[in-house]
């Protein structure tokens, strides 16, 4: 169960769950249309659509954080998708044998190792041109192994973490049209951002019991949209 810290640990600000930084916009944007191309003769193009934009940030945060390039965490994005859209298509993919969620981590870590074995094999190719470069080549034969092992601890702790961060924001999003403007602003900047309780009523004009009570109110909601996407999702 997902524990909503709603005091002394700010939660992540807020973004939509699509929203890109604006310099990987390009890429997003490019890895978004090439999937789409690639799956254009597959059923239910709309859905395949929304999983992207539900899951690319999910992927690509744990990806960079496991030592990729932004490129190459993009191509991971696009990848680990077609391969969950064919397994998919083939009628692989068995609930009764795992949670969807460690499904799409074991898809996302294995395309993740693909890319680190695709640069280790690029770089060996410089390497060998350059006659040599043994401490960078230790290093990111070290960054390999630690995350290339399938059953290794390192990369399972980056995903609880990413996943959890990617359930709240998009909880908030379903909770943003659930109560009113003013509670979600009190709560956004109260619980969300971190703000002082008294920061909050200056900057907002508001009472302390309108803080506490958007707190308790909103915070509900959220914590029951939480639980609502684990029962969906895990």
């Amino acid at each position: 169960m997902t524990t909503l810290h709603v005091k002394n640990s700010p939660m992540p600000a807020k973004k939509p769950a699509d929203e890109v930084e604006p310099e990987n916009r390009d890429a997003y944007q490019r890895t978004r249309k090439s999937l789409i191309e690639r799956l254009k003769n597959w059923e239910d193009q709309r859905s395949w659509d929304e999983f992207y934009k539900t899951y690319w940030k999910l992927i690509y945060s744990v990806a960079l954080k496991a030592g990729l390039r932004s490129e190459e965490a993009f191509d991971a994005v696009q990848e680990t998708i077609i391969c969950i859209a064919k397994q998919q298509k083939e009628g692989k993919y068995d609930p009764a044998q795992g949670s969807f969620k460690a499904w799409l981590m074991n898809m996302t870590r294995w395309r993740i190792t693909d890319q680190f074995r695709k640069r280790a094999k690029d770089t060996s190719y410089s390497r060998a041109a350059d006659g040599g470069g043994g401490d960078e080549s230790s290093r990111r034969t070290a960054t390999l192994d630690r995350f290339a092992d399938p059953e290794g601890p390192e990369l399972e702790k980056v995903w609880d973490a990413e996943w959890n961060r990617n359930l709240t924001e998009r909880a908030l999003a379903g909770v943003r049209n659930k109560v009113s403007p003013r509670q979600f602003q009190i709560f956004d900047c109260y619980v969300v951002k971190g703000w002082a309780a008294m920061k909050v009523t200056r900057e907002l004009g508001v009472s302390i019991a309108q803080v506490y009570l958007a707190k308790h109110r909103v915070g509900g909601i959220l914590r029951k949209e939480i639980q609502t996407l684990e029962t969906q999702l895990l």
